[in-house]
């Protein structure tokens, strides 16, 4: 009778191992500002700090992993998975100081894992944010051939005094957009039943936009750590921040907003993006659903005073005046 083995139950050390060693090497292009490693965990020293708040987040890639799987393409979502958390995190005016993964799948496929860890090491560069540790599950007999599972983690810290909150929102107060990259990582389950419905393909040309389906679905997420950098490096007082993901434009701004404010979202000062009503026209799909489900192309909303709209306008090349705050009940409309 053959003896049984962790091997033999399927989890290969060897293969955890093999990838352990991929991460150390690509993690060396990565910043290490005041990293503390110790054998089992790792910390971020914040001496430099007088006031320190720190923020977490945690957040996933959602069924946008089902593309990448089904059509073989695996960097991208590594980028995702970065956006999702650091994105959240800059709404609080907080550094990203830490990254954290977490990958589980059935059995370690060491070139796959190996592009998705590429992407997350992009996506910490892009977002000046180290890696500083994470976890690889191997788990037979739990996820199907093929199939893999993505979380992220990501701390950031910044002076109490900084944190936003939006409690100085106030009405006369402007929202002042900036362009997603397309769906980013939200509304998949409802984008993979309309192509199901349509028979349209991941490989299918399409004409109008210039691009494949599938090459349309995994375009990364994009990261606006640079874009808020730039700002607080003038001085601008952001009041909230809203990073639109799932619930889209009306779901996401609300959070932002007091009892007493009102945001008024204007659908002429949006950008044009014929993605958005492509996949609309494919399904049938009515524009409140289209607005309360994805980006729409605005990736991230700012709340600020009117006399520094034209300051953020003219250093962030691609940002849009989308909206103002008015006096009435907590709510988001769209105009």
């Amino acid at each position: 009778m053959a003896e049984w083995t962790y091997e033999r139950a399927g989890v290969s050390l060897q293969r955890a191992e093999s990838f352990v060693e991929y991460i150390k090497q690509k993690i060396e292009l990565l910043p290490k500002r005041a990293l503390l490693f110790g054998s089992f965990a790792s910390g971020v020293e914040l001496s430099n700090y007088k006031n320190p708040v720190l923020m977490l987040t945690t957040d996933g890639v959602g069924t946008k992993l089902k593309v990448a799987q089904q059509l073989g393409i695996h960097h991208t979502v590594g980028i995702d998975l970065v956006a999702m958390n650091v994105n959240d995190l800059l709404t609080t005016g907080t550094q990203p100081i830490a990254f954290l993964d977490y990958i589980a799948t059935g059995k370690i496929d060491l070139e796959v894992l190996k592009r998705v860890m590429d992407g997350i090491v992009e996506g910490c560069r892009l977002a000046d944010v180290p890696l500083i540790g994470g976890e690889t599950a191997e788990m037979p007999d739990f996820y199907p051939e093929g199939v893999y599972d993505l979380a992220g983690f990501c701390a950031g810290v910044c002076e109490k005094e900084d944190l936003i909150t939006g409690d100085s929102i106030e009405p006369g107060d402007v929202l002042i957009g900036l362009p997603s990259s397309g769906f980013h990582s939200n509304g998949y389950s409802l984008i993979r039943k309309v192509l199901e419905h349509a028979k349209v393909g991941y490989e299918e040309h399409v004409r109008e936009l210039g691009k494949t389906v599938g090459e349309l679905l995994l375009e990364p997420t994009r990261i606006y750590a640079e874009e808020v950098k730039t700002l607080k490096g003038l001085g601008i007082h952001i009041k909230g921040m809203a990073h639109i993901t799932g619930g889209g434009i009306p779901g996401n701004l609300v959070r932002v907003l007091k009892g007493d404010c009102r945001a008024v979202v204007e659908k002429s000062r949006l950008p044009e993006n014929p993605l958005f009503l492509w996949l609309q026209g494919l399904g049938s799909i009515p524009e409140e659903e289209m607005y309360r489900t994805f980006n729409m192309g605005v990736g991230l909303i700012l709340v600020v005073e009117e006399k520094v709209k034209d300051v953020i306008l003219k250093e962030l090349k691609s940002s849009f005046l989308c909206g103002y705050i008015e006096k009435g009940e907590k709510d988001v409309v769209i105009v």
